[in-house]
């Protein structure tokens, strides 16, 4: 399946990823990861880093899936709001999901630093504004529940919202935690630098059709042939994970994006800020390095690439309608424009360890709007578990959360 269509920026941004090695032979390996993205990428640092030797495998060229169209917002906040999340689960479940992706944003800032390399990770506020009365009612409330567990948070009334950032709404919250990146960058790069130095394997190409339980772990049949014998299997390939799950746990939506030609630099709003809305389907914005806009949102329920692609052109006007509605000053010229699939929970939280019985297959679904920081706490969690360090996270991110 065609995971996005259109030009996302990343990929004109960046050199493309030029690496074409699909698996010829039978092979064995300690651990394989399925899926080159940002996901997968991570994973690999992890385990590499804690001395596991691994294969990683995409069926596409690194990169070339979802991580391509990610907008890469690095936010502590969940699509679900805490005061909502409540409702669904246990209260200090929840705020353990919320503490974990605070920590998220400065562990993967900190991987990049060990590696001394920066893929465009920038610290920036994030504000997330109330579309309306129901918005205003709904931070207010969130507000309240973050303060009480000491989770960084402001509050901005309409008129401190105006003065400060030049949006008109009726109020807003703020935090000085949040971060953007380039995700192409930052995958493409790692898997690099583990090819480098810790002699990760890496088959691109190489899809698989079916797989088997074995005594001493899995056996994976590619659809050329080629039989893949492993101890532990990673299963990092997002929504696409579906063949390896027992049960569909996830919802597929598809998301537009457009970025703007880049604008003077006087029209760039308080310290760059992501900017997000209380209303569903979110309208989400960032900036880049070079004065460009991102703006994202307009999700639908997914149905199929031919009817998602299909809405490209109204999504991007519909789009352009509300940034210049928003920041009516702003010359805003769509450059490029893309859309792609993703996966979301009832929930708003990814799964991630193993399926119940199933010791040596693990899931690093980071399934919501959190996808990156979700990934690096499915790498965290499942280096931990390979190597018998007990993570209570587990209790929150598992399949078996809410038992």
């Amino acid at each position: 399946m065609d995971l996005y269509s259109g030009l996302p920026y990343w990929m004109a941004k960046n050199q493309l990823y030029n690496y074409f090695n699909p698996l010829k032979s039978n092979i064995a390996a300690d651990v394989v990861i399925i899926g080159g993205g940002i996901t997968g990428a991570l994973v690999a640092h992890e385990l590499c880093r804690a001395g596991m030797k691994c294969t990683l495998i995409d069926k596409r060229s690194i990169t070339a899936g979802s991580s391509t169209a990610s907008t890469a917002l690095l936010q502590y906040e969940i699509d679900t709001p805490l005061c909502e999340m409540v409702k669904i689960i246990d209260e200090n479940l929840a705020v353990m999901a919320y503490k974990a992706c605070l920590q998220s944003i400065t562990d993967i800032e900190n991987v990049f630093k060990s590696i001394n390399f920066d893929p465009d990770f920038e610290k920036v506020p994030s504000v997330y504004y109330a579309s309306n009365k129901k918005g205003e009612k709904l931070i207010k409330k969130e507000y309240e529940i973050r303060k009480k567990h000491k989770l960084p948070v402001d509050f901005l009334d309409k008129k401190e919202l105006l003065n400060k950032y030049g949006i008109k709404a009726l109020g807003s919250l703020e935090n000085n935690v949040s971060a953007q990146i380039d995700a192409y960058k930052a995958a493409t790069h790692l898997i690099d630098y583990h090819m480098a130095k810790n002699d990760l394997s890496v088959f691109t190409h190489t899809e698989v059709d079916k797989y088997s339980e074995t005594p001493k772990g899995y056996e994976l049949l590619t659809i050329d042939g080629y039989k893949i014998k492993c101890k532990n299997v990673i299963i990092a390939a997002g929504f696409e994970a579906g063949k390896f799950l027992p049960k569909q746990v996830m919802n597929l939506t598809s998301t537009y994006a457009i970025i703007s030609e880049p604008v003077d630099e006087k029209y760039i709003w308080h310290k760059r800020s992501l900017i997000w809305e209380t209303q569903e389907p979110y309208l989400y914005i960032r900036t880049d390095n070079k004065n460009r806009i991102i703006v994202g949102g307009e999700d639908e329920e997914f149905r199929n690439p031919v009817k998602r692609d299909e809405l490209l052109r109204k999504k991007v006007s519909i789009l352009e309608r509300k940034i210049k509605k928003l920041f009516p000053h702003i010359p805003f010229k769509t450059d490029m424009a893309w859309c792609g699939t993703f996966s979301s929970t009832k929930d708003g939280l990814p799964y991630i360890g193993n399926w119940p019985g199933k010791k040596r297959m693990f899931y690093a679904l980071g399934y919501g709007g959190n996808g990156i920081t979700f990934s690096m706490i499915a790498a965290q969690l499942i280096k931990n578990k390979l190597s018998g360090v007990k993570d209570e996270r587990e209790k929150v991110f598992g399949f078996e959360r809410g038992k």
